[in-house]
């Protein structure tokens, strides 16, 4: 069956940003450096260390992301929303915590309609996340 996953552009902290993540939500981090890559072959010494991909997965999730902005470079928005579904309040409430750290704190985790809960933040590398608990 298709599943969605989430794709990643930064601009040169691709490594600290799935660092961070993966402090947070655990799980195993693979790293594949430009220079790595034939790729690298032809750059400048400084490119060599840009990510090429880097894939976060544990039992839940998938996260990949790159160091390398397609043509029209890095644009950051608000279309984009990284939603962590989480099984309990307490998890929820420590993933959030975690993901805010050094980000801004949009909407606080609180109960919402219908039992459950969820919050929403920026973390420090400007990327959205919504945590919800059904």
């Amino acid at each position: 069956m298709a599943h969605i996953s989430a794709y990643l552009t930064f601009n040169g902290n691709c490594r600290q940003a799935m660092q961070f993540y993966r402090d947070c939500l655990g799980g195993e981090l693979q790293l594949q450096e430009l220079g790595d890559t034939p790729l690298g072959e032809n750059m400048p010494p400084a490119m060599r260390h840009a990510i090429l991909q880097a894939t976060l997965t544990n039992s839940n999730l998938q996260l990949t992301a790159t160091d390398m902005p397609d043509d029209d470079g890095l644009q950051r928005g608000n279309a984009v929303t990284l939603m962590l579904h989480c099984d309990t309040e307490e998890e929820i409430r420590r993933y959030y915590k975690k993901l805010s750290t050094g980000g801004r704190q949009a909407h606080p985790v609180e109960d919402v309609f219908g039992g459950g809960f969820s919050g929403d933040l920026i973390d420090k590398f400007g990327n959205r996340w919504l945590l919800v608990k059904h």
